[in-house]
């Protein structure tokens, strides 16, 4: 049985070594999208499209496999780099795949933009519903490549981070790359939106401007606008958080959000994840979004709407936070720990204690495990050319694993 051979085109797709030609040349099957399908439509080879889904187009390569044919795999650049290559090693074995890499679209772009490309987070836009991996890159880097789809089109791309409030980065776009069309462009976001491209596209976004606020765990208070005292104290906000122990895959409802402080920084901790702020006053809600704003922290999605009809729609939650009160009844605390996931963790930072009572009485009810603290802290003062320390409302903060 012959392997497979997975061939990179490159940008230029007549830039490929005799060997590569050679072999594409005695292929008995062809392999690849239809833009690159279209070059070789003279050979005489059987052409199989890579379409949705693609373990169809998977277990069509392995019967042509078991019949003996030699098959090639046409692809951008390098297969290994955002290509269909791991696909194939998982379907059919590392000894049955061999790969012919070639320059990669970002190799070429970032060569016309004239900057080292070894540094630029690269994200894949392919098929996703949303821009979550986006928004979280940009959190962390000053230069993030995408690939795109027809669907997330350079202008889809740059109204999303508008309506997300993503306002420290320049697009650039290369069009037909390695082409006599190929065009590259540098546009503000607003500008981007309002274009159209070449389906034939690539994206870098570069940071033009640092954070207003550079993001960090515990972050001064003073630092997030809020108001009314309305926000976790930062020593309360450190310790919620260790209570959480959120991890970079883990979805994070923050309930009761406030000026979002909570959900900013647990995005931090959930840069590969989702994080969810709800608040039901327009006001915080705005706060929150010029906050995210503000420290960058794309990664967070503000919520308006009341509970618990508005946590219908979001997906279920590996951590809560619920820093805001739990209320006279329970209804919120019902509907939080029902969708909350197994083994996910539950956070709570009360004040009253009668709400502690209520609050225990839950958990016990539930059988499960949960602990509280009694945070209290005291911050200096200055006072008569010296200082004194003044106390904050002790906290009790109780924290629970769903069985």
């Amino acid at each position: 049985m012959h392997k497979v051979h997975v061939t990179g085109l490159g940008v230029d797709h007549r830039d490929h070594s005799p060997m590569i030609s050679k072999r594409i040349e005695s292929a008995d099957v062809l392999v690849g999208g239809d833009r690159l399908l279209e070059i070789f439509r003279d050979h005489p080879a059987l052409k199989v499209s890579i379409g949705s889904p693609l373990e169809n187009v998977i277990e069509r390569i392995n019967r042509e496999m078991q019949s003996g044919r030699e098959i090639v795999v046409l692809a951008d650049g390098d297969p290994l780099f955002y290509g269909i290559g791991k696909r194939l090693i998982d379907a059919l074995g590392r000894e049955m795949v061999v790969f012919h890499p070639n320059v990669t679209t970002l190799q070429v772009a970032a060569s016309r933009l004239k900057i080292p490309w070894h540094d630029i987070q690269t994200v894949s836009l392919h098929g996703r519903k949303d821009i979550r991996p986006l928004l979280a890159d940009l959190v962390r880097n000053d230069r993030v490549a995408v690939f795109t789809d027809p669907d997330f089109h350079p202008a889809k791309i740059a109204d999303e981070l508008i309506r997300k409030g993503v306002d420290a980065f320049d697009m650039c776009v290369f069009e037909d790359l390695g082409t006599e069309s190929e065009k590259v462009g540098r546009f503000e976001l607003k500008d981007a939106a309002k274009t159209t491209f070449s389906p034939l596209n690539f994206v870098i976004l570069e940071r033009t401007k640092p954070p207003e606020v550079p993001l960090s765990l515990g972050l001064d208070d003073d630092l997030y606008l809020h108001r009314r005292g309305l926000i976790t104290k930062k020593e309360i906000r450190a310790a919620g958080l260790s209570a959480l122990a959120v991890e970079p895959n883990h979805t994070v409802w923050d309930l009761g959000a406030g000026c979002g402080s909570m959900a900013i920084e647990a995005s931090l901790l959930a840069h590969k994840g989702a994080v969810l702020a709800v608040e039901k006053n327009a006001d915080r809600v705005q706060l929150i979004r010029d906050n995210i704003r503000r420290m960058g922290a794309y990664g967070v999605q503000a919520i308006y709407g009341e509970m618990p009809e508005c946590l219908e729609s979001l997906p279920d939650p590996d951590r809560i936070f619920i820093g805001g009160g739990i209320g006279k009844n329970n209804r919120v605390l019902e509907i939080a720990t029902r969708r909350l996931r197994p083994g996910g963790k539950l956070v709570l930072h009360l004040v009253l204690l009668g709400s502690l009572t209520r609050a225990r009485g839950y958990l016990e009810g539930l059988n499960w495990p949960f602990t509280i603290t009694q945070i209290d802290v005291s911050r200096s003062k200055g006072t008569g050319g010296d200082q004194r320390l003044e106390a904050l409302n002790p906290v009790f903060i109780v924290g629970a694993k769903k069985r």
